[in-house]
C-alpha cells in the first residue's frame, strides 16, 4: 500500500502542504488517544494505563482504506490544485508510525518491561528521519541500476517489492537497536524515483496497480479473517459510545490543524472524514495487549475488553470512513487542469491491460 503511495508523492506538493501534514500526523491521534484514556475508566471499567493502550490501538488511521482512495483522487487530478490526496496520504503515514511507537512504550510499561522512555520518544523523530533517509539511498541505487541495465518494467517492480520485504525484515531485526521506520522508507523510495526519473516512476505505479486488483483482495480478506463479531458484540453500547466520542474528539484536532490554511470548509470536512477509518492497524495489535498480559501472568480482563473494542472499531468505521471519503471527495474535490506529459499519458493509456506480468508498451526501446 506504501509503496503505492510513494509513487504519488510528488515534492511540490510536499513543499506546499507540508506544515500542515506535520501536525496531521500526530495532533489527530493526540486528540484521540487522550479522549479515550479519560473516558476509558467511566465507560468500560479500564484503568487509565489500560485506556491509554487501547487509545493507543484505536488512534491510528487505516492505510488499507485511506491509502488506495488517496490514489484514485490523485489520478484523477481531483483535489490536486490544493494538494488535497497527498496531504493525507503523507500524513496518515506517519500517523501510523507515530501510534505504533506510543503504544510499544505503554504496554512496556503496563506489563513491566525494562524500557528507556526517553529513547522510546526520541526514537519517534529518528526512526522517521532515519527510515527516510535510507529509502531515499535505496532509491538512488535503483534509479543508477535501471538506467544503466535497463531491465523491463516487471522485473523492475519484483526488485523494488523484494527491497520493501527486506527493509521492513531489517526494521525487526534493528527495533532493540537502531529505531527505523521501514515503511517510511518504503514510501520515499517511490518518491525519490518519482523526483528524479518520472517516466520509470510511472511505469513502476501502472505495474503496481496492475498487482493491487488482486492484492487488494487478499489484504481486506486477512483483516476480515481478524475480525471476530462475537468479540466484538462484547464491547457493547458502552465501547461504541467510546469509539464515536473519540472520533470526535479527532475530528476536532484534524480540524484545528488546518486552521491558517487555504482549505474551505468542504475541503477540510474532506481531510476530517478521511482520518475516520480504522482496519489494518486494528486488526494487527488489537489482540497484542492480550496476548502480552497473558505472558506476564496478569489478569486478561482488560486484554479482552481492548480487543473487542478494536474489532469493533473496525467494523464501524472501515465501511462508514470509506463510504464517508468517497462520497465526500466526489462531491468537494475539484478536477486541476491535466498535465501535459506525453510520456505519462502512454503509461495511463496501458493501464487498461490487466496482464500482470506482461510488459507491453513500458519497455524502454
Amino acid at each position: 500500500i506504501l509503496l503505492r503511495a510513494g509513487f504519488e508523492l510528488s515534492r511540490d506538493t510536499l513543499n506546499r502542504v507540508g506544515r500542515m501534514a506535520l501536525l496531521l500526523s500526530f495532533i489527530p491521534a493526540v486528540f484521540e488517544g487522550l479522549i479515550i484514556t479519560l473516558l476509558g475508566p467511566r465507560l468500560l471499567g479500564l484503568t487509565y494505563m489500560q485506556s491509554a493502550i487501547l487509545g493507543a490501538i484505536l488512534s491510528a488511521v487505516s492505510p488499507a482504506v485511506v491509502v488506495p482512495l488517496m490514489i484514485r483522487f490523485i489520478e484523477k487530478r481531483m483535489g490536486a490544485a490544493k494538494g488535497i490526496p497527498t496531504l493525507v496520504l503523507a500524513a496518515s503515514s506517519i500517523d501510523d508510525v507515530f501510534v505504533i511507537v506510543i503504544y510499544s512504550v505503554l504496554i512496556g510499561f503496563y506489563t513491566g518491561q525494562k524500557i528507556s522512555v526517553a529513547w522510546r520518544l526520541a526514537g519517534i523523530p529518528l526512526s522517521i528521519i532515519t527510515g527516510i533517509l535510507v529509502g531515499l539511498v535505496f532509491g538512488m541505487v535503483f534509479i543508477r541500476l535501471f538506467n544503466r541495465y535497463n531491465p523491463r518494467a516487471t522485473k523492475r517492480v519484483l526488485i523494488v517489492l523484494g527491497a520493501s520485504i527486506l527493509l521492513v525484515r531489517m526494521e525487526h531485526m534493528l527495533e532493540n537497536v537502531f529505531p527505523f521506520a521501514a515503511l517510511l522508507a518504503v514510501m520515499a523510495i517511490g518518491f525519490i524515483v518519482l523526483e528524479k526519473q518520472e517516466h520509470m516512476a510511472h511505469e513502476i505505479s501502472a505495474k503496481l496497480g496492475k498487482i493491487w486488483v488482486f492484492a487488494e483482495i487478499l489484504l481486506f480478506t486477512m483483516v476480515g479473517a481478524q475480525v471476530n463479531i462475537q468479540v466484538a458484540w462484547r464491547a457493547g453500547l458502552a465501547g461504541t459510545a467510546l469509539i464515536f466520542l473519540a472520533l470526535i474528539a479527532r475530528s476536532i484536532g484534524t480540524y484545528l490543524c488546518m486552521l491558517g490554511s487555504d482549505l474551505n470548509l468542504k475541503e477540510r470536512l474532506f481531510v476530517v472524514v478521511s482520518y475516520i477509518p480504522k482496519a489494518t492497524v486494528q486488526a494487527a495489535i488489537g489482540g497484542a495487549p492480550l496476548i502480552a498480559m497473558k505472558a506476564a501472568g496478569m489478569d486478561t480482563g482488560p486484554g479482552e475488553v481492548i480487543l473487542a473494542v478494536a474489532v469493533l472499531s473496525i467494523i464501524l468505521t472501515a465501511p462508514l470512513g470509506a463510504w464517508a471519503i468517497t462520497l465526500v471527495g466526489d462531491r468537494v474535490l475539484k478536477v486541476a487542469a491535466p498535465e501535459k506529459n506525453a510520456a505519462i499519458d502512454a503509461i495511463r493509456e496501458s493501464e487498461g491491460n490487466y496482464d500482470i506480468l506482461g510488459d507491453g508498451p513500458e519497455r524502454a526501446k
